[in-house]
């Protein structure tokens, strides 16, 4: 597993911070892995989920530290999504 993952799975799970997140979202970090968040928490892995959400490293750091909002990542290109736009939206509320 890659440094910039294992990073992920442990910010993502602060993120969280015990809550519940209902359905599952993938994080798939283009050249790293791809990190799964669902009911049982966040993990490394390539499941298939709800909703997969693409990005390079640097955009995914960015979004993570806060100084790129999700939302303006999609809108500007640099976070791609696929599958269940309503998962997506939920997972807004973390960051």
């Amino acid at each position: 597993m890659s440094t910039i993952i294992e990073e992920a799975v442990i910010t993502l799970g602060k993120k969280l911070g015990g809550i519940n997140f209902e359905g599952s979202a993938k994080f798939c970090i283009e050249g790293e892995g791809g990190v799964i968040i669902d009911a049982q928490g966040v993990r490394s892995g390539d499941d298939e989920t709800d909703v997969t959400l693409i990005a390079d490293a640097e955009t995914f750091q960015d979004i993570l530290s806060t100084d790129l909002d999700p939302t303006s990542a999609f809108m500007s290109g640099r976070l791609r999504v696929e599958g269940d736009m309503g998962t997506a939206m939920r997972l807004s509320g973390l960051f």
